[in-house]
């Protein structure tokens, strides 16, 4: 790995969104980068070129708070192109969450919207065949668990993704894309358990509707998920030359 990487956060939030500014303290953290290495770009408002791209060494796809790949809007085909930049670049990137939406729609996946299958909270994810094998999956053990907020599924992968991981309710929880250093994953591995708390405490309605509890009763459901946010590492190592 080079000494010092060069980060690209592709975010999707509102300005006034205090969670902006927590996503990238989170990506920063749980990357062990210098956080002046750290940039990001609004795909709400700018696309993606290929002059920003070759400024990075990385790529890093986060969530969102009020935006939805299935929903759509003004903003979408611009996203979409980003990823489709992204994987015609070959461009080392990691995506979670509304990024792992938006990466396998890009790509000719499918996403519904389908609230009977959200999940909020801490989950028991199970690996595939694929991802007892895979260089960055594959320390993890066989069931591990993991932070998830999100009510869009991926119910398709696209035809070169290779699932990871799975839950009972939901198969597609991450991939990676055959011959590409790009992975993603429904679930959150940049956020620490005080992190996604104060993530979701911003979306109440969101745990009352989904989670069928308040906050207070959410919080003590609520895991630490040290394995899960050794991913983010692994994948540097992996992807970036040492």
């Amino acid at each position: 790995m080079t000494l010092s990487p060069r980060f690209l956060l592709l975010q999707v939030r509102d300005c006034p969104d205090p969670m902006r500014k927590q996503e990238v303290v989170c990506f920063t953290e749980a990357a062990e980068c210098d956080p002046h290495h750290m940039q990001t770009l609004d795909l709400l408002s700018e696309g993606l070129t290929l002059r920003t791209l070759h400024q990075c060494d990385v790529v890093l796809v986060g969530g969102s708070g009020d935006y939805s790949v299935v929903d759509g809007g003004p903003w979408l085909s611009r996203a979409l192109d980003a990823m489709r930049l992204l994987h015609e670049q070959g461009k080392p990137t990691f995506a979670s969450c509304w990024g792992f939406q938006a990466l396998a729609l890009a790509l000719g996946g499918e996403v519904v919207t389908d609230r009977s299958r959200a999940e909020v909270g801490t989950y028991p994810l199970q690996l595939t065949s694929d991802g007892c094998s895979d260089p960055v999956f594959s320390p993890l053990s066989k069931e591990f668990r993991v932070q998830l907020g999100h009510q869009d599924i991926v119910d398709r992968l696209p035809l070169d993704a290779t699932l990871l991981a799975s839950s009972c309710g939901v198969i597609n929880q991450a991939f990676r894309i055959e011959g590409k250093p790009i992975y993603a994953t429904q679930f959150h591995p940049e956020l620490t358990k005080s992190q996604f708390l104060e993530r979701v405490k911003n979306y109440p309605e969101y745990i009352q509707s989904v989670a069928g509890v308040t906050f207070s009763e959410f919080t003590d459901l609520v895991e630490e998920t040290p394995d899960a946010r050794g991913l983010l590492k692994r994948f540097l190592a992996h992807v970036l030359p040492s």
